[in-house]
């Protein structure tokens, strides 16, 4: 039977597992497999496995639990193997990198934000702050424009909007970064124009949220942050 892997620890790890269950429609016990300073936590892995929401959520309850004993190389869903052997050959193959991997992540966790602007919002700001945005929408409210000025209209606001993502995207980054360890850019999905993961100390996680509800203050409603966290360190593994 295959073997489902969720996490890379040090074998000095506790990984207190109990009351803890695997992934699959019966799952199975978790157990480990150790190489030297670094050791996996596996399970029999089913025979068909598809991201349900039980077990996406079996899947993250083990890493919040390796979690809250010290760091963890959080493995993403669905990883398997052939057997305990293939596991324990990989920790030995990789075992420099793992090892180094656990270091930097050490005592860290992940917060991750998105951020989105109405379009409305945006629109307004364009057509208040750009005197020729302003011209172009004053001569086609007129009736009396080219029909090609409703384009070209829209090209500037596409260009203004996205300058203006971009501005606040740097602003965010900047306000946070001093109280990060590191940061990771994604890109945004649906009206989204900032996703990005950051490693954060344990030390500096008030003074992070203090910053992040700073931001989220001073932008207002206008923009719509969401902030998740803590997490296992995904991004950064």
């Amino acid at each position: 039977m295959s073997v489902y892997v969720y996490s890379i620890t040090a074998a000095a790890h506790p990984r207190n597992l109990g009351g803890l269950v695997g992934v699959g429609p019966a799952p199975a016990a978790l157990r480990t497999v150790e190489a030297g300073p670094l050791c996996a936590v596996v399970s029999d892995s089913p025979k068909e496995l598809r991201p349900k929401r039980r077990d996406l959520l079996a899947h993250q309850g083990v890493q919040e639990r390796l979690m809250t004993d010290g760091t963890v190389l959080p493995l993403r869903f669905g990883l398997t193997a052939p057997d305990d052997e293939t596991v324990r050959a990989a920790l030995e193959q990789h075992r420099d990198e793992y090892v180094q991997r656990l270091t930097a992540l050490e005592g860290c966790v992940e917060y991750h934000l998105k951020a989105a602007v109405a379009e409305d919002v945006l629109l307004r700001q364009v057509l208040l702050e750009s005197s020729e945005a302003s011209a172009l929408n004053n001569e086609i409210k007129a009736g009396t424009s080219s029909p090609e000025l409703p384009l070209a209209l829209g090209e500037l606001v596409a260009r203004e909007v996205q300058a203006r993502h971009q501005a606040l995207a740097a602003s965010i980054a900047e306000a946070l970064s001093p109280h990060t360890r590191q940061q990771r850019t994604s890109e945004p999905a649906g009206d989204d124009f900032l996703s990005v993961s950051f490693l954060v100390d344990h030390g500096h996680q008030e003074s992070f949220l203090t910053a992040e509800k700073g931001i989220t203050n001073e932008f207002g409603a206008d923009v719509n942050l969401r902030l998740s966290g803590p997490l296992p360190p995904y991004s950064f593994v």
